[in-house]
C-alpha cells in the first residue's frame, strides 16, 4: 500500500511539473543530445557497480570473503529490490542473502550494510558541503541548506566515529519513542555497536572503505555532470558538486517512488540559473535511468536469490522440532 501511495505521489508531482514545461522542448533536448556523451554517461553505471562491488568485498571479513562476481550480483539484486521495497529495504535484503549463503552471521551482515549505507550518505554530504561552500550564487536559502547539510554531516560523523555518542543518541531517542519503535531502536543499536567494534578494530580497513566511498560518490556526481554535457547544456563542475547532491537528497525523502518527482522538481529548481526547465526535466529522466539500468541488470539474479531464500526457510522449518 505504501508503494502505491508513493507511486501516486510521484505521478502527481510529475503531472504538475510537466504541465508547466514545454513538452516539445523536452523531446528536443533528447533529440539534440550528443550520442557519444549520452552513451558514455549512461555507461558509467558499469564502473560504479564494479567499484561498489569491490567495496563490498573490502567490507567482508576474511572468513566470509565474497567473490567479485557474487558481490556484483548482490549489488544488482539490491538495486532491483530497492525499486519495489520501501525505504531502501533492498540493502537489508542484501544482508539477509549474505547471511543465507553462509558468508557471515546475520547481525554482522546487517552491521556491514548499515556501515556501507552510512558511508554512502556521509560521502554524499561531504561533496555537497564542499560544493555549497564554493558555490558562488548563495542566497539565504543556500546558506540555510549549507548549514543544514554541514550539521547533518557533523552529526553523522559523530555517530559513525564515536561509540559513546552513538549510545547516548540511541538511549535518548528510545526514551521518547513509542514502544514498538523503541524496540527497533534497541535492536538497531546492537547492530550499530557491533559495526563499531568490527570496523574500528582495523583502522586501515575503515579508512580504505571511507576513501573508496568518497571516490564512488565523486563518480556518481561526475556522471550527472556528464548527463548535462550530453544534453549540450552547461554547469560549472564545482556548482554541480553542490546542486546534484541536493537533488539526490530530495529524492531520498520517503514520499515518492524511487525518488521520482521530488528529485526531478529539485533539478528544475536548482539548475534554473544554468539552463531551462525542459533541459532540467530531461536531466531528471536521465538521473532516473541511473537507478533503472542497474535494476534491469539485476533482474536475472532475483529468482536465484529468492529460490535460495525459500530453500533456506524450508530447511530451517524441517530442522525445527515439532512438540507433541
Amino acid at each position: 500500500m505504501k508503494k502505491l501511495v508513493s507511486l501516486l505521489v510521484s505521478l502527481g508531482i510529475l503531472a504538475v511539473m510537466y504541465c508547466k514545461i514545454d513538452f516539445a522542448k523536452l523531446l528536443a533536448a533528447f533529440a539534440h543530445a550528443d550520442p557519444l556523451w549520452l552513451v558514455a554517461s549512461l555507461g558509467m553505471v558499469i564502473p560504479l557497480t564494479m567499484f561498489t562491488s569491490w567495496r563490498l568485498q573490502q567490507l567482508m571479513p576474511k572468513r566470509g570473503q565474497l567473490g567479485f562476481g557474487e558481490a556484483n550480483k548482490l549489488i544488482l539484486m539490491a538495486s532491483v529490490l530497492n525499486l519495489v521495497l520501501p525505504s531502501k529495504m533492498g540493502d537489508i535484503a542484501k544482508a539477509y542473502f549474505m547471511r543465507d549463503k553462509g558468508h557471515l552471521s546475520g547481525s554482522l551482515a546487517l552491521s556491514l550494510v548499515v556501515f556501507e549505507k552510512s558511508c554512502d550518505m556521509l560521502s554524499l554530504l561531504v561533496w555537497c558541503v564542499f560544493g555549497l561552500i564554493l558555490y558562488p550564487q548563495k542566497d539565504l536559502l543556500f546558506w540555510s541548506m549549507t548549514a543544514g547539510v554541514a550539521g547533518t554531516l557533523f552529526f553523522g560523523s559523530l555517530l559513525l566515529g564515536s561509540t559513546g555518542f552513538a549510545n547516548f543518541f540511541f538511549h535518548t531517542t528510545s526514551r521518547f519513542a513509542p514502544g514498538k519503535i523503541a524496540g527497533k531502536l534497541a535492536k538497531f543499536q546492537g547492530s550499530w555497536n557491533e559495526m563499531h567494534g568490527y570496523f574500528w578494530a582495523s583502522k586501515r580497513q575503515f579508512f580504505k572503505v571511507v576513501v573508496t566511498s568518497v571516490f564512488i560518490w565523486f563518480l556518481h556526481l561526475l556522471q550527472i555532470w556528464m548527463f548535462i554535457l550530453a544534453l549540450k547544456a552547461w554547469t560549472p563542475f564545482l556548482s554541480n558538486l553542490a546542486l546534484s547532491p541536493l537533488a539526490i537528497l530530495a529524492g531520498l525523502l520517503p514520499l515518492t517512488f524511487a525518488g521520482v518527482g521530488t528529485r526531478d522538481a529539485a533539478l528544475v529548481l536548482f539548475y534554473a540559473p544554468f539552463f531551462d526547465a525542459p533541459t532540467a526535466a530531461a536531466l531528471g529522466i536521465l538521473c532516473t535511468g541511473r537507478y533503472l539500468l542497474p535494476a534491469l541488470g539485476g533482474l536475472p539474479f532475483v529468482p536465484q536469490y529468492l529460490q535460495s531464500a525459500a530453500r533456506e526457510r524450508a530447511r530451517k522449518k524441517e530442522e525445527t522440532p515439532v512438540l507433541a
